[in-house]
């Protein structure tokens, strides 16, 4: 079953939809966290409490940290959906399995009855009362008397035979029998899941729109400064840091024309397979976000990495949350161009790192697979999908060429063009 469901959001809606928090990180640590607080001209003129689930936002941090929200739920009953989607397809396939083992059964528990009625008739018809003995004792010609004796024994087995057969078919055919009903039980519990994953997805993905059409101009541009100050100031902390273990490029840091020179950093080269998986990675950039999707049109977060390594010749698991816990983890510092990057405390988006403090990342609906920032999301940890491939000679790898706009649009996943006139 395919992971792509219609919704029925405008696209316009969703290219202003949505928004991840742009959270300062200090050190290394896996752990995620606190976004930064809005500069006090964010909410200026706006005033308000703090956002609660029940009380509309009132100002831009507000705005923002209510977006915020509402993407997270949607991308981790995104991920969620597609892990479901994986298992059900499984589940389909034992459905399938075990029910050719049952007809597989019961055509021989049929043939084995066959049997078993034949030979009951031929006992029935030719029954002797005489014993194998009695016969040796009795017979003209005891060798014909053996010969007759042995024939009769391995009638008397081969009846044994099909008698087992037929209880052994009626067992196996009993229990083959309960297990297709729990296949079909279990196949149906995933159908059902996956359709209130999928509900979720839509539900939240509905409210992003309904926030974002009561927005004016004004308030989209502050909520897009508000977000570019905290990627801004996160990313330049994070390098400062020293915890990718790579020199600090001047600026927000990033391949040239990303926020300064990458000349100053100390560039560290994929395995081969890192390579294929990041080459894949770049001629995709452009590409529209879709939520469920795995290419080769459109991708989702999990989608885009997924596939990319896939396309190295390594399957990896589908989504984020399975690649952070089934992948082996490196830290920060060991991030070598290929590695994923996982991001949030629940592990609900990835990205592909790139290199010089950036990835490559399918960030939400309404944006396109891009590059971006690394402190772009509130990082969690990475993960290596070929740890026990050694790394390219440095001197002799050459990063992918960019296309054109490949850093072009907001991570945050929202515009102007949504909102009214103010």
């Amino acid at each position: 079953m395919s992971g792509k469901v219609s919704l029925s959001i405008s696209t316009a809606a969703l290219a202003a939809a949505t928004v991840f928090a742009a959270v300062p990180i200090a050190s290394a640590s896996p752990s995620p966290s606190p976004t930064p607080a809005p500069s006090p001209s964010a909410s200026a003129g706006l005033g308000g409490p703090g956002v609660t689930d029940d009380a509309p936002p009132r100002t831009v941090a507000e705005m923002l940290t209510r977006l915020q929200q509402l993407y997270r739920e949607a991308e981790k009953a995104t991920e969620a959906y597609n892990a479901t989607a994986a298992e059900l397809t499984r589940q389909r396939a034992e459905t399938k399995r075990v029910d050719s083992e049952l007809a597989r059964a019961r055509s021989a528990l049929a043939l084995s009855r066959v049997n078993a009625g034949r030979l009951a008739r031929e006992q029935y018809q030719g029954q002797s009362g005489l014993s194998g003995y009695l016969r040796l004792l009795l017979a003209r010609d005891p060798q014909s008397a053996l010969d007759e004796t042995y024939l009769l024994a391995r009638a008397a087995r081969g009846r044994a035979e099909t008698l087992n057969r037929l209880t052994g078919g009626e067992q196996r055919a009993r229990a083959l029998a309960t297990a297709s009903r729990e296949a079909l039980d279990r196949q149906q519990t995933l159908a059902t899941r996956q359709k209130r994953q999928r509900d979720m997805v839509r539900s939240r993905l509905q409210e992003v729109e309904k926030l974002l059409a009561s927005l004016s101009r004004a308030q989209i541009a502050a909520l897009t400064d508000l977000e570019r100050a905290g990627t801004d100031k996160a990313q330049r902390e994070l390098l400062a840091s020293g915890a990718l273990g790579e020199g600090t490029p001047q600026g927000a840091g990033g391949p040239e024309g990303a926020g300064g020179p990458a000349g100053t950093s100390v560039r560290k080269a994929p395995s081969r397979a890192g390579q294929a998986a990041l080459e894949y990675a770049v001629e995709q950039i452009g590409k529209p976000y879709e939520w469920g999707a795995v290419g080769p049109d459109s991708f989702d977060c999990s989608g885009l990495t997924s596939r990319a390594w896939a396309h190295a010749g390594l399957a990896i698991p589908r989504t984020s949350q399975e690649q952070w816990n089934e992948l082996p983890k490196v830290s920060l510092r060991e991030l070598r161009p290929g590695d994923l990057v996982i991001y949030f405390p629940g592990a609900t988006h990835v990205a592909i790192y790139l290199g010089d403090g950036m990835v490559i990342q399918a960030p939400r609906p309404g944006t396109n697979v891009k590059v971006s920032p690394i402190a772009a999301n509130p990082l969690l940890g990475a993960v290596r999908p070929d740890p026990e491939a050694g790394a390219m000679d440095p001197g002799a790898y050459a990063p992918p060429a960019l296309p054109p706009g490949a850093l072009d649009g907001s991570d945050s996943g929202y515009g102007e063009e949504a909102a009214p006139e103010v």
